[in-house]
């Protein structure tokens, strides 16, 4: 158990773990009703009638349009001054979403994270290298405490500088990676340019997450690094990273439900899906004391994997997330919905009533192109003037959605206009 296992509650009997989800269940709607919120959402409900996790089906769900109407303090549980942590959706212009986390949350999303990586292999013995970005991000941050909880040598490298990178791995014996994978994919190829064999590289794992990725985008990462990726799932609104994890089986990733409750409905009609069936993961947290969602409809789509894994581990396994039941795109694990690019695009009064998104595939990277048309007084034929509105348009855009799109201009009335509902994103990403 103990080379096996971060603790004793992964290979729990299953009715000892229903029997905790429960008690925790009712523990975390009287902490709720402490929040505005759901003082009014569960006004009148009997927590004591919650007996097994099933019960939860008889409270109402919970949307990130909930959490928006409650920014920024409207979902928290305990005064303000309790809290010692906010992480937050990006965005500028539309109502952001933020999280909080009391020390308690913090300690046990650690060892949640912690938990995670030791299921795949890592050990105090491992130096891991933190390559994504920190700040609001959750996934940074995440990853980090959870490296320092296991006891890993941890280096919070942050994102990009590929030379500094390379650099670090191979001065401290980096053995783990945390990576997203479509930069994995890039810095595999930029590690061979800076003329070094990945062989021969020290690492062995790497932790890949943050944006959707498919089998074979993961097999890619495994050949051209020479190491092995691990797949995983969080949520900001769940704390983040750790919310589940592959073991070294790679069957499915285990999700935690010492800590969460798990569903996954129909997202036309919110019931039960039938075992193995795809459908929309909605989530309940059980052990945060600060900010307790319940019923989160994630949007996600998944399934369940029937039966227990090979390793021992009692706690369910999803598959990888099979897409969105919205309109989100996840590009370079950033969140981008594309009403932020309208309303950035339309406060501009050069820009006319058309726009098309088009994410492509060039190389070994993910990128979003923006055209935009342009009404006729401002396409003009002084192409210094058009290169500054180009400029101008892709900085505005950057400083909301956090990338740079490659932003084309056209003229008005030149983007082909579906009939009915107006087509805004065209997605031809490689999906091998």
């Amino acid at each position: 158990m103990k080379n096996m296992y971060f603790d004793s509650v992964e290979a729990m009997d299953r009715a000892d773990l229903e029997a905790l989800q429960a008690r925790r269940l009712r523990d975390t709607l009287a902490i709720a009703r402490q929040s505005p919120f759901y003082k009014e959402r569960l006004a009148g409900f009997d927590a004591e009638s919650i007996r097994t996790p099933a019960d939860i089906t008889s409270l109402p769900f919970t949307t990130k349009d909930d959490l928006r109407s409650q920014y920024p303090c409207g979902m928290l549980a305990r005064p303000l001054e309790d809290f010692v942590r906010l992480h937050a959706s990006s965005g500028t212009t539309g109502t952001p979403t933020a999280v909080f986390y009391t020390q308690k949350d913090l300690e046990t999303w650690a060892d949640l994270m912690a938990r995670s990586m030791y299921a795949c292999g890592c050990r105090r013995s491992d130096v891991l290298q933190n390559m994504s970005g920190y700040g609001l991000f959750t996934g940074g941050l995440g990853i980090h405490y959870g490296s320092e909880r296991l006891g890993m040598l941890t280096i919070p490298a942050g994102a990009g500088n590929t030379r500094r990178q390379i650099k670090l791995i191979r001065d401290f014996n980096v053995t783990v990676m945390h990576i997203i994978p479509s930069f994995a994919l890039y810095f595999a190829q930029k590690v061979r340019e800076e003329g070094f064999d990945t062989a021969d590289m020290p690492w062995r794992i790497a932790l890949i997450g943050a944006e959707p990725h498919t089998e074979e985008a993961r097999r890619k990462i495994e050949e051209m690094m020479h190491i092995k990726a691990y797949n995983s799932y969080g949520l900001s609104e769940m704390n983040g990273p750790g919310v589940a994890f592959e073991c070294l089986h790679q069957t499915g990733m285990h999700l935690w439900e010492d800590a969460y409750i798990a569903e996954i409905i129909n997202p036309e009609t919110g019931e039960h899906v039938a075992e193995g069936e795809i459908g929309e993961l909605v989530m309940t947290t059980l052990t945060r004391e600060g900010m307790p969602i319940i019923r989160y409809r994630t949007r996600d789509l998944t399934r369940f994997i029937p039966g227990q894994c090979a390793c021992g581990r009692t706690h369910r396994r999803i598959d990888r997330i099979a897409g969105r039941a919205d309109d989100m795109i996840i590009l370079k694990g950033v969140n981008i919905y594309p009403m932020q690019i309208e309303q950035c695009l339309m406060a501009m009064p050069e820009v006319g009533q058309n726009y098309l998104i088009e994410l492509v595939t060039e190389g070994v990277s993910d990128q979003m192109k923006v055209k935009v048309e342009i009404k006729n007084e401002y396409f003009v034929e002084d192409m210094r003037s058009l290169q500054g509105l180009q400029k101008r348009i892709a900085k505005n855009l950057c400083n909301e959605i956090l990338l740079t799109p490659r932003v084309e201009l056209v003229q008005h009335d030149t983007i082909p206009k579906a009939e009915g509902k107006a087509v805004r994103v065209i997605d031809n990403r490689n999906k091998d």
